[in-house]
């Protein structure tokens, strides 16, 4: 993740962001923020690495690293943990922050209560 950071494309922001995905056969597929002038259509790090890894047909995962250079960890958008959330299901996240210090949370705790399949499934009660 420190390493894909370098290969951030963030004229707009300076806001450089890396992502490491480790997949169950112990693979790393690498993902960097990619900034457009219009911002939504911008793709974070996570979702970048994620939808590398679909792309060539990797499905399953141990974790995710994400790395900035901020002083405090930097933890993935709401957006990111969604997807993170739907397409790598409930792995380790790990925070990097600018010193190279870690902290290690489950997608569950970045993300309660998540929308999920399961919720698409569930009946009407009413």
């Amino acid at each position: 993740a420190i390493e894909a950071k370098q290969n951030a494309y963030a004229p707009y922001s300076n806001f450089r962001v890396g992502a490491a995905l480790l997949t169950e056969d112990d693979q790393i597929i690498t993902g960097c923020n990619v900034e457009i002038s219009s911002y939504s259509l911008t793709i974070c790090a996570e979702r970048n690495a994620i939808f590398k890894a679909y792309s060539d047909g990797i499905r399953k995962f141990k974790a995710i690293a994400v790395a900035a250079d901020t002083i405090d960890y930097i933890s993935p958008c709401g957006a990111c943990r969604q997807v993170i959330s739907d397409l790598c299901g409930d792995i380790d996240v790990i925070l990097i922050n600018g010193n190279n210090e870690t902290k290690i949370l489950r997608t569950q705790q970045l993300l309660p209560f998540a929308f999920t399949d399961k919720e698409l499934n569930k009946k009407d009660l009413s």
